[in-house]
């Protein structure tokens, strides 16, 4: 057959074309039925897994590729010792089957997701339960992070993702390169950072020092009753500053905006 294929005359020259037409047909269906497929969540795993790490002393990195976090602190989990869930859906309709793996390195967690092919639809969430009095720092590629009840320093830097923390006193430090970023804490030295995304920061007890800085996204900033020295810059937006002034203040705000509106503003 391939012989005569080369031999043909012009009317017949079509035939070999069939076969690239038919495997794209092929794979037109595939592509069709893993698109239709699409949107896993992580929320659909009923079965999550969990599993305890050693933690050997009193600070914690958590290291995710791709993957909504959670990272609470608990006065119920045991010292020296973290506990993770994990929920995953994926699919792959051409290529690997996709996996989360997760492990630990002395005093850094390690959650990496597998998950690439031509249609590749992969979902991850982890919950991360600490001990209190573990300061912890959180480095996220890409997935939103939220962390709650901290008495201890906490650091979180996501690069795609949004960003939540509550319940939180110890020394704070979030940024985000594209998502937002809210916090509702009562911690004396704030710093916040969007790269693209609005800010919302409420503390409930006089802050020390608050510095917030977004590139592009309105920024808003609640403070106690009090009187605040306070320095606010923006390039392309409305300022609104109602806290009362006071020069001499050891309560320091610092709030800087490249486009978006700017408020720091007395709570109700």
């Amino acid at each position: 057959m391939t012989a005569t294929a080369r031999t043909t005359s012009p009317t017949r020259r079509s035939r070999p074309v069939r076969a690239p037409a038919l495997v794209l047909a092929g794979a037109a269906v595939v592509l069709g039925a893993a698109l239709s497929a699409c949107g896993a969540s992580a929320a659909d795993d009923d079965e999550p897994e969990h599993r305890a790490f050693d933690l050997p002393g009193a600070s914690l990195t958590v290291d995710s590729d791709d993957s909504a976090l959670e990272i609470v602190a608990s006065d119920e989990q045991p010292e020296g010792e973290i506990t993770v869930t994990r929920w995953f859906q994926g699919t792959v309709a051409i290529g690997s089957d996709p996996k989360v793996t997760w492990s630990m390195d002395g005093d850094r967690l390690v959650l990496r997701e597998h998950c690439s092919g031509v249609v590749a639809d992969c979902s991850a969430k982890h919950r991360v339960v600490v001990p209190r009095g573990v300061a912890v720092t959180v480095e996220s590629d890409d997935g939103s992070v939220r962390a709650d009840g901290f008495r201890d320093a906490l650091s979180v830097r996501t690069k795609d993702g949004s960003v939540r923390v509550t319940d939180t006193s110890g020394p704070l430090e979030l940024r985000s390169g594209d998502g937002s970023v809210r916090a509702e804490v009562s911690s004396r030295t704030v710093r916040a950072h969007s790269g693209d995304g609005s800010m919302h920061l409420v503390l409930t007890a006089v802050p020390d020092r608050v510095e917030s800085r977004s590139g592009d996204g309105s920024t808003t900033i609640d403070l106690p009753r009090g009187a605040y020295r306070v320095d606010t810059s923006t390039g392309d937006g409305a300022e609104d500053v109602s806290v009362p002034h006071d020069d001499s203040s050891s309560h320091v705000v610092t709030a800087r905006t490249g486009d978006g509106k700017l408020t720091v503003r007395t709570a109700n």
